[in-house]
Formats: structure tokens, sequence, C-alpha cells
């Protein structure tokens, strides 16, 4: 039983594009404090659907985007899952910074192709609030062919990973802050982290519009094979049981095109799902020709997806009301330490949220709903804890 209409084939429209009308949706981009500031708004469509409108401060470029989930969350799956897009832009962010660090050394890098994984964990049970998402370190394989030696290639690679801004959000711990709005009033949050600043409201502008690009930014091919990772993780609506002792593995290959737009084909292991292959390019001001959406971009709607789905796991599962609900997202990076030529370990601020929600639920209800998200959203975990990249240089 799915849940939810599928709205995203329904409606027609195109699911993933460049706005063209940017500046008449009302989602303005935040002020740059680092490198980059980032402005993700989410509203749920259907079941675990959802739209993301995404503008770079620094670009001042706008993507359209929508997720969705699998049989696992009994979705329709005509998305992909949130768990893809941060995986996405990390290995873009990657490459990004391989690249420019090997340019900056004088280095020709031939047959380049980097294969990551992504871990996670959910454990706990919803009906006692135990449940909580985890984060554990990522798996990286650099394939290349070369002219450096064994040590200065490892080298090369481990400084590039770590000019990454994605490093601001893996290294050390970054609590994420929020505001809470019910109903159209803010209230005050229960255990998460408030955020200090006045809340930013849902966009109220133009629909957006696609741009004349005929580029087909992301498409599904397929199931992901089989890999056992996590048992009963490929069960339909097996992530709406309520004990879970559960790990997830979104996997993802990244290669260059000759017209220099990345393509990242992104795997679902565990739980069990689709094949996406997603494109991903900067933009003019760092270098590229903005085609398709940015590392950061993908980063920053990644996260933002995430959280949004388990405020409608905890509504599915509970039976609570939640007639609709949103989220306003700034993310602020530095620049790459590579690319940016900043010559410095990537930085990032702890993510801020303004979450909205219509609900005929208590106040307390809502506060209940903020908390949960924030403890079960497997992203808000990668940010609130220290992690590593496992990395492997391999020669072809």
């Amino acid at each position: 039983m799915k849940l939810g209409d599928n709205v995203i084939a329904q409606s027609g429209l195109t699911p993933f594009f460049r706005v063209s009308n940017a500046n008449e949706t009302g989602l303005v981009a935040p002020v740059i404090r680092d490198g980059d500031a980032v402005r993700t708004w989410v509203r749920a469509l259907s079941g675990f659907q959802k739209e993301a409108l995404v503008v770079s401060a620094r670009s001042g470029l706008m993507w359209r985007l929508v997720s969705d989930e699998g049989a696992y969350l009994s979705g329709h799956d005509e998305a992909p899952c949130p768990l893809s897009f941060l995986t996405v832009g990390m290995m873009s962010s990657y490459m990004n910074e391989i690249q420019a660090m090997a340019a900056k050394d004088g280095v020709y890098l031939r047959k380049l192709r980097l294969t990551q994984n992504n871990y996670y964990t959910m454990k706990g049970s919803m009906r006692k609030r135990t449940m909580e998402g985890g984060a554990l370190p990522v798996e990286l394989e650099v394939e290349v062919e070369c002219d450096l030696d064994d040590a200065a290639l490892n080298q090369l690679v481990m400084n590039a990973v770590h000019a990454s801004p994605l490093n601001g959000l893996m290294r050390g711990v970054l609590p994420s802050l929020f505001t809470l709005t019910r109903n159209g009033t803010q209230i005050e949050t229960g255990q998460a982290t408030a955020l200090e600043a006045d809340v930013v409201d849902d966009p109220s502008g133009e629909t957006p519009q696609p741009d004349v690009s005929h580029l087909a930014l992301i498409t599904r091919d397929g199931m992901s094979p089989r890999k056992e990772v996590s048992k009963g993780t490929a069960a339909a609506a097996s992530s709406l049981s309520d004990d879970q002792d559960r790990t997830l593995n979104p996997a993802a290959i990244c290669t260059l095109r000759e017209d220099g737009i990345k393509e990242i084909e992104q795997h679902l292991y565990s739980p069990h799902g689709s094949i996406f292959r997603f494109l991903s390019e900067e933009a003019p001001i760092a270098g590229g020709q903005g085609r398709a959406p940015d590392a950061v971009s993908f980063i920053s709607a990644g996260i933002a997806f995430c959280f949004m789905t388990q405020f409608g796991r905890m509504a599915s599962m509970e039976k609570l009301d939640l007639s609709h609900y949103s989220i306003v997202q700034d993310t602020h990076f530095s620049l790459g330490g590579a690319s940016g030529g900043t010559g410095q370990s990537g930085t990032a601020d702890p993510v801020e949220t303004h979450v909205h929600l219509q609900t005929s639920e208590s106040e307390d209800v809502a506060k209940d709903m903020l908390d949960v998200s924030e403890r079960t959203c497997f992203l808000h975990a990668f940010c609130r804890t220290d992690l590593k990249t496992r990395l492997k240089v391999t020669r072809i």
C-alpha cells in the first residue's frame, strides 16, 4: 500500500530543473558569511514526496528538485531518496577539489573515477522515544592513472578531501539550530537547540518555471544490485516499524563526461532501492557553466529532504494530524580549499532550519515532532558527529 498520491508524476511538471524566474519566487538567498550561503525551501507534496527550491547566494542560481522514497517507506520511488542527494553532493565536491588540487600542482589525472559508500544507523523505538539516527565513517575509493608516486598521490587526494566545504559538516560536532512555527505562530522549541534569529517564512512568490535547458538532470535506471548490509531493510514498509536496529547504505560512482559535467550513478543498497543518475556542475563563478546543480546545492537539499522525511514518518507511525509541513533551511560553507583558492580545510556553520507545521495537535506535540525528527534524521546526525573519510587510492 503506497502512501499518498504520486503527485510528482501526476503534476506533469519536469521534476528537476534550473529555475528561470528565481527572482520572482520569493525565496531569497541568505547573506554570505564565509564563501557561500545556500537557502533550501522544502514542502511536503503527498506521502513522502517533497519539493525543494535551492538557491546559492554566491552564484544566484536556483534549482527545483524533488525527492521520494521506495517500497521500504511505502513510497512511489518516483525520485531519489534524501540520502542520495548528500552522497551525490559529497562526490561532486570531492571531484571538484581533486581536480583543482591536481591542476594547482601541475598533475595530469587520467581515468579518474570515485566510488563512495555512506553508512547510517537507526536504532530504538518510536513509541518509547528511544529511536535515534546515526552516521558512520564514509568510505571513498579514488581510481586514477597518473605519474605521481604512491605517497604523493595519496597526499594529493587526502588534501583534496580535507579541502571540500563538506569537511566542515563532517569534522567536529555541529548541533543544528531551529525555529518552530505552528499554524503561523512561532512557539518555543523543546529539546532541539533554538536558533536566535527571526523566522524565515515560506516563499510566497510566483511558481518556479524551468529554463530552456533540456539536460536530464536526474534519471532513474532500474534497481540497485543486491548487497547484504542490514537484515530486514528490503521488506515493504520496513522503515515504518516501531523497533529498529538497521544500517543504511547509499552509494555512488562519479566520473567526468567529455563536456566536463560530472555524472554520478547513485545506488541504494540498504534499504534496497533504485539507481538514479545525477548530473552536477559548478556555476560560472566557480569555473563551470551552471548546466546542472552544484555540489553544495545537492548537499543542502539532501539535509533538508532527510529532515522532512522524519516528520512524515513520525506522523504516519503515530497517526498524528500534520496537514502540511515545510522548512526553510540555511547552510553556510567556506569555499573549497583548492577550488576556491583558500588553501585551507573546508569549514561550515551549524545548519539553521525554520520549521513550519500546520496541525491540530497541541504545542507540546509540535515540539515533540521537532525533537523526534531531529533525533531520527540521519543527516542532522551526520552534522553532529565527528566523522572521517576512509580513503583508498587505486591505480588503474
